[in-house]
């Protein structure tokens, strides 16, 4: 049976050595990989530039009407710009410029119930800020240490921040008493998300880990340690139940509901400090360096890459982008930059799926290489 099976193989070889088109091929191991086709989606170009801050332009936070955005920066001010005039440069698009933090302003959300605007800084405080008489409201004390992002509760009258003290606080908007201290991460919370459904909270923390908090009873649900580097950016979109995580090792796409691994969004090698994804499923990652990645959310391809251009007068070691984030149609992003300036871009109106093709070749390549390393 062995001398068999040794002549059946040298058969086989020298069959293969055939060009005939009834000869069978070697098989492939991964010709079953399944290949996600991209939606194909228009490149994005800058539109605007605005040059307002005297500092990095930390946070980013749209108001629900989507009429105007509040900008945070390092020069310890919050600019209200009106979102039209800013669009088109307009010299009067700014609103209003509110002090009040004495330290970089790192997280800004308007409430969609009432006329409020919550801030958070580096100086432990987070202040509410009634957007009628423009004067800090309501404080909420309690940090020990500074504030790294803020995010409003979509359906409670909740508040949750998190910081350098490694921790994630759960305020009463109305009466400021803290609900919960959620604590478990061993370094600063850099990032939060918060969900209507449970896990209603979600933190990435520079202990490159993420955690799923169960909200009604304060504790941990799920940590996830896949990540190896600082976890400083996530994002959700509106139209599934999964979100995505960034961090200098790569982005990482997750199911929310128990926090399984989904896919891996790899090729921006750089520290990602902002993620942000609009209703059409675009996702943008824009870093440290100034790169920025565009990709399409339900496959994972990467459409575009592109670097954003410093200011002129700045260094190069300027260009680096701290905040991202979608207006509410989805047509515009606005980035907070190292450079002082708030930049707006659009899509190119003019492109097409012929003008600017989706790189099949090199999509199917990469997704055979990701399935190889996984073997």
């Amino acid at each position: 049976t062995v001398q068999n099976e040794a002549g059946a193989s040298g058969a086989s070889e020298a069959d293969s050595t055939h060009h005939g088109i009834l000869v069978k091929k070697k098989s492939n191991k991964f010709t079953n990989v399944s290949i996600p086709t991209p939606t194909w989606h228009a490149p994005w170009e800058l539109s605007t530039v605005i040059s307002s801050h005297l500092g990095w332009v930390r946070s980013i936070g749209f108001d629900h009407t989507n009429d105007m955005f509040a900008t945070g920066s390092a020069d310890r001010t919050i600019k209200i710009f009106d979102f039209a005039k800013a669009c088109v440069g307009a010299p009067d698009a700014l609103k209003i410029t509110l002090t009040g933090h004495i330290s970089p302003i790192r997280g800004l959300a308007f409430s969609p119930r009432h006329p409020y605007l919550f801030s958070a800084g580096e100086d432990k405080m987070v202040k509410c800020w009634d957007l009628e008489t423009n004067q800090v409201v309501r404080h909420y004390h309690g940090h020990l240490s500074g504030v790294f992002d803020l995010k409003l509760h979509p359906t409670l009258d909740l508040l949750v921040t998190g910081g350098r003290d490694a921790v994630a606080r759960v305020w009463d908007m109305r009466t400021r008493h803290q609900v919960h201290c959620l604590t478990g991460h061993d370094n600063t919370v850099g990032t939060i998300l918060t969900k209507p459904v449970d896990p209603q909270i979600i933190t990435g923390s520079y202990d490159s880990t993420i955690k799923l908090w169960d909200l009604v009873g304060g504790k941990c649900m799920t940590t996830l340690t896949h990540h190896k580097k600082s976890v400083r950016a996530l994002a959700q979109p509106s139209f599934e139940n999964t979100f995505l995580s960034g961090a200098a090792d790569t982005i990482k796409k997750w199911q929310a509901k128990e926090g399984r691994f989904i896919k891996n969004f790899s090729g921006h090698k750089a520290v990602i400090n902002a993620l942000a994804i609009n209703d059409d499923g675009v996702v943008v990652s824009g870093a440290d360096n100034g790169t920025m990645n565009f990709w399409d959310y339900k496959s994972g391809y990467c459409f575009q890459k592109s670097e954003t251009v410093a200011q002129p007068g700045s260094l190069d070691a300027e260009n680096g982008i701290y905040a991202a984030c979608f207006d509410l149609t989805g047509t515009r992003l606005v980035t907070g930059e190292a450079d002082k300036t708030i930049k707006i871009w659009k899509q190119n109106e003019n492109a097409s799926e012929m003008t600017h093709p989706i790189d099949t070749k090199g999509w199917r390549k990469q997704c055979l290489t990701e399935a190889r390393q996984r073997k």
